[in-house]
Parts: C-alpha cells; structure tokens; sequence
C-alpha cells in the first residue's frame, strides 16, 4: 500500500466543486458500488458530482439508488464529454490504467483537474495526481469506506452509501470466499449496525434471475465444459452463436466460471466468450496459484492472484488452442501440492 496525503485531499474536497468518477468498462459490482458510494458522500457536501462508465451495467444492479443518473459513454458520448471538461475533480475507481476507460481516458488527461486514483488491482499506471493504491484489499468497496472514514467522516455513512459499499464488498470476495481480511467483516459489521439488510441484497443480486440463465448455465456444464486432469484445470466457452441462441446480455454469464473451482480436482478454471469484437477471457484460481501472471503474459490482462482477466483479437477456435497450448508451462505449479493447503 502507497502513501496517500489525506489531509491534502480533505483540503481539496472542503469547498464544492464539479466532479467526475470513472468506473471501467463492464462495470461490476464493486465498479458500481464503490463509484454510486462516493458519489452519495461527496453529494452531502454539496459537490456536483457526476458517475461516468464507458458501458452499461448489468441488469441485476438496476435497484442501486443513483444508477439511473450515471452518465454511459456508449450511449451519450456529448453528455459525458461536456462533464469531463467541466471538472475540476476527477475520481478513478476500480481499475489502473486509463485504458478501462476507453476513450474517456484520453478525454480526461487533457483536462487541467485534480486526478484521484482508488483501486486494488496489481500494478497500477501512475497517471493521478495522488493514487491510493492497496491489492490486499478486496475490493474498492472496502478501500472507499476506510477513505471516508481517514477523512474523519465514518458518521456520514448512510445506509445508502452502506448498500453501495456492501454490494462491492459481497461481489468481489465472491460471498466472502476469497479476498478477504478481518476488515472485511468488521466494515460488514459496521454497515448493518446502521441498518444494510445484507439478505436482501444477497436476494436482488442473486435471487432474481430470468429462465434464461439457468439456461445459459446448462449450457455452459452440459455442452461447453472441458476438464484436462492433467493440468488440475477446467475450461468452459461460450461462442456467438450461444449468445445469438439465449439472447445472452451484459452480467448474463457472471458467476459461471467459479462452477470449475467447485470441482475437488480443479485448481483453475478458465471462462472464454466470444464478443463481437473480441475475445474476453476471466481465470479463477484456488491457493497460491497466479492468474494474474498467465493473464498479463498471454492475453493483455490483468487482476488478481485468484481472479483476473484478459482478451485478445484471435478468433475463439485459436484463443481455445492458445490455451491449451501453454498450460505444460504451468503443470508442475498446478500439480503442486504446497501451493493448495487444504
């Protein structure tokens, strides 16, 4: 974790201004929380603020208060332009690099703001101004709230704010799974002292699903699963025509690739999908072993040690043989027992 001047950006934030925050493209859960949780604290003291995705979010986050107001890039680009160059602050949540922002990264570097970057991904870019940066958090969720709280603001921590940051905390430690630390559930903790319902939040994430994805999920383990013992490693795809034949939408297949690692004898799971454009690719690991490094030398990624994700512009048949082509390079670590304790 790197030094980060909070008395400086108190100072910043103490008379109100126009501000920005960027979440990544594909927002997830913790992109949305952490973003639409800011943006609930900055409001109270009379900032403009504005949440800016270059995406749209998935469905099953639509009851978020706040997200209706996000600005999506896809949709209006003139809208999100003309926040961009009114800003005289700019927040970067969730990601590292200016590139998970698209072409809204380049936008905003020519933008004379001050530049806040929050995040837990490994290897950050330097590109803020001041850059809060921890990867044994688990999330940006949990890196908001001890930034409000380092500001001497925890008693502005609404149950609004409380069910933002929750939703992150919950999404990216996969239920409390992994990623986690003692922080975690002391902020849990503190979250329904002030009254977050983590039931229900559980039921609107996870409990609310269309016919269609357990669908999409019996294709998956039934026809698009391939196991190779030899590498402790399961894989499942899904090509265009799958998407075509389920009508399949943004945040429709999360979760599916952490079915692999249910498997007694598989210590990493590979998700690949066919986009329109390109080939996105997430990989989920148990104990010690490093997705992070075969996403970053192989497929133009990045992540987590257990969780991270990557693309690349081959077609699906040539991005499943890549796969499989470089997965002897990591059979003795995969079939090393001391990196799995039980």
């Amino acid at each position: 974790m790197n030094s980060f001047d909070f008395a400086e950006v108190k100072k910043i934030l103490s008379t109100p201004k126009d501000i920005v925050i960027f979440g990544h493209r594909n927002p997830d859960g913790d992109a949305i929380g952490s973003t639409l949780g800011l943006m609930h604290y900055l409001n109270k003291y009379g900032h403009q603020v504005k949440v800016l995705y270059p995406s749209d979010y998935p469905a099953n986050f639509g009851w978020m208060k706040g997200l209706d107001d996000v600005i999506i890039f896809d949709h209006d680009e003139a809208l999100a332009a003309r926040a961009i160059q009114k800003a005289e602050v700019a927040f970067f949540l969730d990601f590292n690099t200016l590139d998970r922002i698209d072409k809204m990264g380049e936008m905003v570097s020519e933008v004379d703001c001050v530049k806040i970057n929050i995040d837990h991904h490994l290897d950050p870019d330097y590109f803020a101004d001041y850059l809060w940066w921890n990867h044994e958090a688990s999330s940006t969720c949990e890196m908001v709230y001890k930034f409000i709280t380092e500001l001497g603001d925890e008693d502005k921590i609404d149950k609004t704010i409380g069910e933002c940051l929750f939703t992150g905390l919950i999404t990216d430690t996969g239920s409390f799974k992994f990623s986690t630390n003692p922080d975690v559930y002391r902020i849990c903790g503190n979250l329904k002292e002030i009254g977050v319902d983590d039931r229900l939040i559980q039921q609107r994430l996870f409990q609310n699903l269309d016919e269609k994805h357990l669908r999409i999920l019996g294709q998956s383990l039934a026809h698009r699963m391939q196991i190779f013992p030899e590498y402790r490693t399961g894989l499942i795809y899904l090509s265009r025509k799958d998407f075509d034949l389920y009508n399949i939408q943004r945040g429709d297949t999360e979760g599916i690739v952490n079915y692999l690692l249910s498997l007694k004898d598989v210590r990493m799971a590979i998700f690949v999908t066919q986009q329109p454009n390109i080939i996105k690719l997430s990989l989920r690991s148990k104990g010690a072993f490093s997705v992070q490094e075969i996403a970053t030398k192989y497929f133009n990624g990045g992540g987590h040690l257990n969780a991270s994700g990557g693309y690349q512009h081959a077609g699906l048949g040539k991005t499943l043989d890549k796969i499989k082509a470089i997965l002897p390079e990591y059979k003795e670590q995969l079939n090393d027992d001391s990196l799995f304790p039980e």
